[in-house]
């Protein structure tokens, strides 16, 4: 989950970008997005950062089915489709997204997604982070 204020190709490059490059190189292989107008600065990103692209097909939300959940799910949690999401506070998402991680999941073998996440990272990627 990335907190971009406006919901511009500008702004969601900026915010990737920022976030990819405290990745160790190839930490992060590809990415997927939707269709929004939002990603249309997508291959600046790719080619900075050396990434796969992949499209979800025009109205099939069923080829991005983990996204759609999770997004049911954070609505759940206060995100409502009618909250303006230009000012949410960083510290609020990032609650959000340490709670969404730390609950186990069925199709992670009722592990949560961080310890499958630090499960493929080495002591070496990990200290980059910090």
């Amino acid at each position: 989950m990335l907190n971009v204020h406006r919901k511009t190709d500008e702004a969601v490059n900026y915010r990737l970008d920022k976030w990819l490059s405290k990745m160790p190189h190839h930490f992060v292989k590809s990415i997927t997005f939707d269709n929004g107008m939002e990603f249309a600065g997508w291959r600046e990103v790719a080619n900075k950062h050396d990434l796969h692209t992949y499209f979800t097909e025009v109205v099939a939300p069923n080829h991005c089915g983990l996204n759609e959940n999770n997004n049911g799910i954070l609505r759940r949690d206060g995100l409502s489709k009618r909250l303006d999401f230009r000012n949410l506070q960083d510290e609020l998402i990032t609650q959000l997204m340490h709670k969404r991680n730390i609950i186990p999941w069925k199709s992670l073998h009722y592990r949560t997604p961080l310890k499958v996440f630090l499960s493929h990272v080495t002591d070496e990627q990990l200290s980059t982070f910090f």
